[in-house]
């Protein structure tokens, strides 16, 4: 009898090895896809030679270098706000593991959506010894603060500007719906198919937590109540509004690289950053597609020219993926240097 049963156990797992292929092929496939058709769809009648002249000889790369600093810093700073979270439920975390962590978390969500968090997690495991649960329950409560913070920033962002948009129509003599209008059908449809792909990614995540044992939901919930046992609150408000600032600045200074986005005043500039970041919550690698998609529209609406705006997407977003690219190269070295020396100082040395 009980090798019948571990006769269907090892038949069950066998067909099912077919199936969690598949789906993990589908977890990165997928995504590229949706990208790949957003991309085309946009760029399908792009001068790829004027592209390249334009961000080889026309943009300032001076800005975009300087941008490149405020991207560094958020990513180091969302690390030492997240070493501080640890710390009240006793987990004890070396700054450079969760800066390194963070990093190759960052590049990892590049080719599979959403999975630096979970291995940014494993990564602090397996250097520091701390917990996997408890530090996915704070990578959660980091990203139950950032999602209200940006909620409000962007509800502000909206009302800011509802006079810059009165002006705007006033100017141009259009009303709201002719406003709308400049929107394209397909553009309506890109819309409701981000939005849609985003709430089933939520809906997916919440699925897959409550499908977890109670111990593990037993130390994510630690993690949460980690904000309730903080020493320092106001530092950590401090850090999660320095988080946002930062990840503003590494987007509005890329506008000072074309003339033809140079004079967006900053509470334009804000919203469009807001929107932006919206966007990227479509599980496409690194927004790629969704976040195209909705700065070249905002652009629009604020009256760039579509194929400069198109051509800022595309620029921006490309060499500041680069950017995340490199950081990941580095956590991940650093990781690897870091673990080989521990290895070899805990060898017994030869007598």
């Amino acid at each position: 009898m009980l090798r019948l049963r571990a006769f269907n156990k090892e038949y069950k797992n066998s067909r099912s090895l077919p199936l969690k292929l598949l789906q993990n092929i589908l977890k990165i496939v997928l995504p590229f896809l949706f990208a790949l058709g957003i991309l085309w769809w946009m760029y399908r009648g792009t001068d790829w030679q004027a592209f390249l002249s334009s961000v080889l000889h026309d943009m300032k790369w001076g800005w975009m270098l300087f941008s490149f600093v405020f991207g560094i810093l958020a990513q180091l700073v969302r690390a030492w706000r997240w070493r501080m979270l640890l710390a009240p439920i006793g987990e004890r975390a070396r700054r450079r593991s969760c800066e390194d962590a963070v990093f190759v978390s960052y590049a990892a969500s590049l080719v599979v959506p959403r999975s630096g968090e979970v291995l940014r997690c494993g990564l602090l495991k397996r250097a520091d010894g701390v917990s996997f649960s408890k530090a996915l329950g704070t990578v959660f409560t980091e990203r139950v603060v950032d999602s209200l913070l940006i909620v409000l920033l962007t509800v502000a962002a909206f009302f800011w500007q509802v006079p810059a948009f009165k002006r705007f129509l006033d100017e141009t003599g259009m009303d709201l719906r002719s406003f709308l209008g400049r929107f394209t059908e397909t553009g309506y449809l890109v819309t409701i198919a981000c939005i849609v792909a985003a709430v089933a990614l939520v809906l997916t995540l919440v699925a897959r937590y409550m499908k977890k044992g109670k111990k593990v939901l037993k130390n994510l919930w630690a993690g949460v109540s980690s904000l309730r046992k903080l020493s320092n609150l106001p530092l950590f408000l401090f850090w999660s509004l320095m988080i946002w600032a930062c990840y503003f600045l590494h987007f509005y200074l890329a506008f000072f690289c074309f003339d033809f986005t140079a004079n967006i005043p900053p509470a334009a500039a804000f919203l469009i950053f807001c929107i932006s970041t919206f966007a990227v919550l479509v599980p496409t690698p690194n927004g790629a597609g969704p976040w195209h998609f909705a700065v070249k529209t905002s652009l629009v609406l604020y009256g760039v020219a579509a194929g400069n705006a198109i051509l800022f997407a595309l620029a921006v977003h490309t060499i500041q993926t680069g950017l995340v690219v490199v950081l990941g190269l580095w956590g991940w070295l650093s990781t690897t240097y870091l673990q080989k020396k521990r290895i070899q100082s805990n060898k017994p040395s030869n007598a």
